[in-house]
């Protein structure tokens, strides 16, 4: 796995909520078909695009309606020169619980390749992880994992944050963060750090803001080195991330949004 994208995946793995830490909201605030588009870039150097997709239809599992959810990232123009990559995350979301069901990570990065499958089962507090051949077509290995209880995966914690009532917290507040990650159980305090009108694509938006506290790594720099600003209108979506590293700073810029809610 290439920097560009360890550092990628630790973002978006930063924003992993567990359930019942505030009052949730009776309705979702996305629906089927919403599509938001971000940039990657580093300085000057636009280094990929990403784009997190909602599918159009709901997914059945035991006639309970989940939301398939995925994240694509492709890397593009120089940045290509370290290596292609060409990823994908997803979840399968059960609306009911708002807790994984399934989530799956399909990975292209030069010639490495992984293809997993994590079925989640919360009452039993476990996980077993499926891993495929390089083609995706034969089962390799499969792993079990004990749960601390209901967690949820790298990509259903960026639409779990969605659901909470942020309008409610105060400044300085903070939460701890369970979330299951390649092979790893995530416990991470979340900072608010208030709010912010900040300049877009979309326009000028006010924000709600928020520094994860991570352990000390050879990637950032300082103890709150991360900064995800959500919405504050009801659509709730974020639109900027932005990491501190040793040398410089990675940032996620939403371009455009499709499908919304609202």
């Amino acid at each position: 796995m290439n920097v560009i994208t360890k550092i990628t995946s630790l973002l978006l793995a930063l924003v992993l909520f567990q359930p019942s830490l505030w009052a949730q909201e009776k309705n979702f605030p996305f629906t089927y078909g919403e599509e938001l588009n971000f940039e990657v870039s580093y300085g000057w150097f636009n280094l990929a695009d990403a784009k997190m997709v909602i599918a159009k239809n709901p997914e059945k599992i035991e006639d309970k309606e989940h939301f398939k959810i995925d994240v694509y990232g492709k890397t593009k123009g120089a940045a290509t020169i370290f290596g292609r990559v060409n990823d994908n995350w997803g979840t399968i979301w059960d609306k009911e619980t708002k807790l994984p069901s399934r989530s799956y990570r399909h990975i292209e990065e030069g010639r490495y390749r992984k293809h997993e499958q994590v079925y989640f089962d919360h009452q039993e507090k476990k996980a077993v992880m499926e891993l495929y051949d390089r083609e995706n077509k034969n089962l390799e290995k499969v792993q079990e994992f004990v749960l601390p209880g209901s967690v949820q995966d790298i990509v259903s914690g960026f639409y779990y944050l969605r659901t909470l009532d942020l309008s409610k917290m105060n400044k300085g507040q903070s939460v701890n963060i369970k979330g299951f990650f390649d092979k790893e159980i995530y416990n991470i305090k979340l900072i608010y750090e208030g709010q912010e009108k900040i300049k877009t694509d979309l326009g000028e938006v006010d924000t709600y803001i928020f520094s994860p506290q991570i352990p000390k790594n050879k990637l950032f720099r300082g103890e709150y080195p991360v900064t995800v600003w959500v919405t504050q209108d009801q659509n709730k979506i974020p639109v900027k991330i932005k990491a501190n590293l040793f040398l410089g700073s990675l940032n996620l810029d939403l371009k455009s949004a499709k499908g919304l809610r609202y």
